[in-house]
């Protein structure tokens, strides 16, 4: 029989890239007492990730509850919070974390509306029935509209579909980063109208909790003590710490189990309890260590005498792959904890457990595995938790993954773009995105002196375009793209057009050499850096490649007056975020990664064997 429990709220927060989510949830939890009021606590509590803090963007759903007095029932309800991403590119997390809530909190900026992202976290929690709390956050900025901003969300819930239901939304304005809050946006003194509105509107569980366990493992973390973590909401049933429970795997094989340690989150914590019934998010640990085998993000924990699945977690298809690699360089072994492909195998397909929107494929090489994911942004943040980790690999130029249609035709993804940038510089972004097949469908002026550019544009054509971007914009333009779906191939994409800067032996720069090389392009490397034979050390400015010898040296009397000058006429080498140098690959190049550096270099580094090797291409083409 189904029970309503009246004293727990399941929610979810959700929100385009920096429109306050984080910033919501600490006012959140500060407000309910999570702190005491004298404690010193960092901004952005959830974000523990170092690349969380460092990037200002949520990568991992992260689970955390608040208790609230309710004076309507008069009784403390527990309200689940799970802080999600707002980059697309991370909606494996937010697909998986709908299954654990009943209700949504969407976030929207007051000053700048429903943006990109703001439409694929709606659209999952409309796709899920899930109702939503409207909060319009950052009242107080600059050119804020809260009443444009509550039309276009409402617009936004009619095209997505919403229902009549979905759409009759409650509304409450805020400023996270004071933590206020009000049914107006005359705000009051905190977030107690927050607290009222999540409490009327989002729904309570309506569970059976005499019913046969059911638990869909929703997320997966590790604990230094108890190994392998399995996050998940009890969907009918009690679960029992220690209790045995059937593990229904992926591929329908049952594993008998037992569920040894048992938690339920309080605030930042996790708390262990005996028992817990459906309805609650529950936190299960060491289950590995029983069947040998760790769980994985859409398996089921039931019940032994009626083992019954739930769905498994419906997750959109990558959109672009990799190589990865065994660092095959000069310099391979020097700097990485694991180097060899057994290592780097086994940590490729350990991110499988938690990672459902990755995927990872053997090749013909047992030292290159191709990786594919939802954009540049999801695998280069794999590459930079492997990088820190201690790995050491090679990885080639992203590539977009062709689909083919119904009647045989060739199809590849497509983006929704969608630009901010000034006046100034928007016919040269109209101009760059037409040279990759972009097809402008939307145009409409800011009211300050930007310009708001939508396209639709090949994923193709954005591989490598967000440096250029950020040039012609004079790093002030805004872009966000969102998956538009597969559509027939596009035609010829430009791509990066100058060649590469090439050492041509191995050694140190030299500043002399560096000048030479800085007089025909811009420089990736500088004086006392080593090289080797293949190595990239800049871009050259012409179309080509050009070999140059960058560990050439002076023979003059006076070595380290000529070096001062030299030293001083040099351009300050051009310093690559691993992102940035992923972009720049070409399709002959690779990215060496290790855990202190990125090197760009050729797939063939010999340079009579380059050099044949393109000879050969030219006359296959002829």
């Amino acid at each position: 029989m189904l029970v309503e429990r009246t004293e727990l709220r399941n929610l979810a927060i959700i929100a385009h890239v920096d429109h306050g989510k984080t910033t919501l949830v600490d006012g959140l939890l500060k407000q309910a007492h999570v702190f005491h009021s004298k404690a010193q606590v960092a901004d952005r509590v959830l974000d523990s990730n170092e690349l969380e803090r460092e990037r200002g963007l949520t990568i991992l759903a992260k689970n955390t509850a608040i208790t609230v007095w309710d004076p309507e029932t008069e009784q403390e309800v527990k309200i689940n919070i799970v802080d999600t991403p707002g980059h697309a590119d991370f909606g494996g997390e937010v697909e998986r974390v709908m299954n654990m809530v009943d209700g949504v909190l969407l976030l929207v900026d007051a000053a700048e509306g429903p943006m990109p992202q703001t439409r694929f976290v709606l659209k999952e929690a409309l796709e899920k029935g899930h109702r939503a709390v409207v909060v319009i956050n950052k009242v107080d900025r600059k050119h804020a509209d809260p009443r444009k901003t509550l039309n276009q969300t409402f617009d936004l819930f009619i095209e997505l579909g919403a229902s009549d239901e979905q759409a009759d939304f409650p509304v409450v304005y805020a400023n996270a980063l004071t933590g206020q809050a009000g049914l107006t946006p005359n705000l009051g003194p905190d977030l107690q109208p927050l607290f009222e509105t999540i409490l009327r509107h989002i729904p309570a569980p309506k569970v059976d909790v005499d019913a046969p366990l059911q638990l869909l493992v929703s997320t997966l973390g590790y604990d230094d003590y108890r190994g392998t973590t399995a996050v998940g909401r009890i969907s009918a049933g009690r679960l029992r710490a220690g209790q045995r429970t059937a593990r229904i795997k992926l591929d329908g094989e049952v594993i008998y189990d037992e569920a040894p340690y048992l938690f339920v989150h309080e605030g930042l914590e996790r708390v262990e309890v005996d028992e817990a019934e459906a309805g609650e998010i529950v936190v299960v640990a060491g289950l590995e260590d029983v069947g040998g085998t760790p769980p994985a993000i859409g398996e089921t924990l039931a019940d032994p005498e009626q083992p019954v699945a739930l769905p498994v977690i419906d997750v959109e298809e990558p959109t672009v792959r990799m190589t990865f690699g065994v660092n095959a360089s000069p310099f391979a072994g020097q700097e990485g904890r694991w180097v060899t492909s057994r290592k780097l195998r086994e940590r490729l397909y350990n991110e499988l457990r938690r990672n459902v929107a990755l995927r990872v494929a053997d090749t013909d090489s047992a030292e290159t595995f191709l990786v594919s994911g939802r954009g540049e942004l999801h695998l280069a943040i794999l590459m930079e938790e492997m990088r820190r980790e201690g790995y050491e690999f090679q990885v080639s130029r992203p590539e977009v993954i062709l689909r083919e249609g119904e009647d045989g035709e060739w199809l590849e993804p497509y983006e929704e773009v969608h630009i901010e940038t000034t006046r100034d510089t928007m016919g040269t972004v109209i101009e760059l995105l037409g040279s990759r097949q972009g097809q402008m469908i939307d145009m409409q002026d800011s009211h300050t002196d930007s310009v708001h550019l939508t396209f639709v544009v090949p994923t193709r054509g954005l591989l490598g375009f967000r440096y250029q971007f950020l040039t012609a914009t004079r790093g002030m333009g805004v872009m966000n793209t969102l998956f538009h779906g597969y559509r027939p191939l596009a035609g010829q994409v430009e791509g990066r057009i100058n060649g590469s800067l090439v050492a041509w032996e191995r050694g140190v720069a030299t500043a002399y050499g560096l000048e030479n090389a800085g007089e025909r392009g811009r420089l990736f490397t500088r004086p006392g850096t080593e090289v080797y034979e293949g190595m990239v050390v800049g871009e050259h400015q012409r179309p080509g490649d050009l070999e140059i010898n960058v560990c050439k040296q002076k023979r003059v009397t006076n070595i380290h007056r000529s070096f001062k000058e030299i030293d001083e006429r040099l351009t300050p080498a051009r310093e690559m975020s691993l992102d940035e140098a992923i972009e720049y690959l070409a399709d002959d190049e690779l990215l060496e990664v290790t855990p202190e550096t990125y090197r760009i270099r050729k797939k063939i580094l010999g340079t009579e064997r380059r050099r044949r090797a393109v000879k050969r291409a030219k006359e296959d083409v002829a």
